[in-house]
């Protein structure tokens, strides 16, 4: 196992650009911190690397292992809380999205703990494929990777133009239901279905009347007093109403 001491290293200073943005995406690698999540990325076959803070040990299966001192290891970590291990991923290649057909598509979901929570949901409840609109947050930022609990490398998640997906899945008659406000039918109401598309908007102004004008069908969730909830929530319990 290579020991790496100094901040300064080549090596630490290009794993410490994946905490930006632009990095992963120009390289396609992000963090994860955490044996949960590191196991998940292994189960998903994303795993590149293991950094591992001196004086602690783990079972490497084979991969390249760096020991790194604790320095290191704090320059590299996003957790309050602090870690002793950090898997160094790669993302899965764009050219093997495959549109499946339980799908949730986020219009403009910009916090990274609704993010999380929903993909983390959309696995729990038997949903394959999750489509960012260009303004939603990361899903390969630390907060959003730790929200989903690895739920994130097991899933179709692609971050593209929401009205050409719509188009899509209505050659596939796959139904696409928006969530509304107004003009929108009761939850209850809506045959459920085992082909479906939800749609859930931003945190603030919800799905864009432009997107909505191309649903099949519109909902909102009864409620017995406050007339909207926050979208990780309502995105749920939609889920389970439709879940595998």
């Amino acid at each position: 196992m290579e020991k790496i001491v100094s901040k300064t290293n080549a090596r630490v200073k290009k794993w410490a650009k994946y905490k930006e943005k632009k990095y992963r995406d120009s390289d396609r690698c992000f963090l994860v911190e955490g044996e949960h999540l590191l196991e998940e990325a292994i189960r998903a076959k994303l795993l590149d690397c293991i950094l591992v803070e001196e004086g602690h040990t783990y079972d490497t299966r084979a991969y390249p292992c760096y020991e790194v001192s604790s320095m290191i290891m704090r320059k590299l970590s996003d957790s309050v809380s602090g870690t002793w291990l950090i898997g160094v991923c790669h993302m899965p290649c764009p050219m093997d999205f495959v549109m499946g057909e339980k799908v949730i598509l986020l219009d403009d979901v910009q916090d990274p703990g609704n993010v999380g929570t929903i993909l983390r949901s959309a696995y729990s409840f038997g949903f394959d494929t999750v489509v960012l609109s260009r303004h939603c947050a990361d899903v390969y930022s630390d907060k959003v990777i730790r929200s989903t609990q690895g739920a994130l490398f097991h899933m179709q998640v692609i971050r593209t133009d929401l009205s050409q997906i719509i188009d899509q899945l209505k050659e596939k008659k796959i139904p696409v239901i928006g969530t509304a406000l107004e003009n929108a039918s009761a939850m209850s109401t809506i045959e459920v279905v085992d082909r479906v598309a939800l749609l859930f908007g931003n945190e603030g102004n919800g799905v864009s009347k432009e997107l909505l004008a191309k649903c099949d069908e519109t909902m909102y969730i009864e409620m017995h007093a406050f007339e909207s909830l926050n979208v990780a929530v309502a995105a749920g319990i939609a889920m389970y109403k439709f879940r595998r």
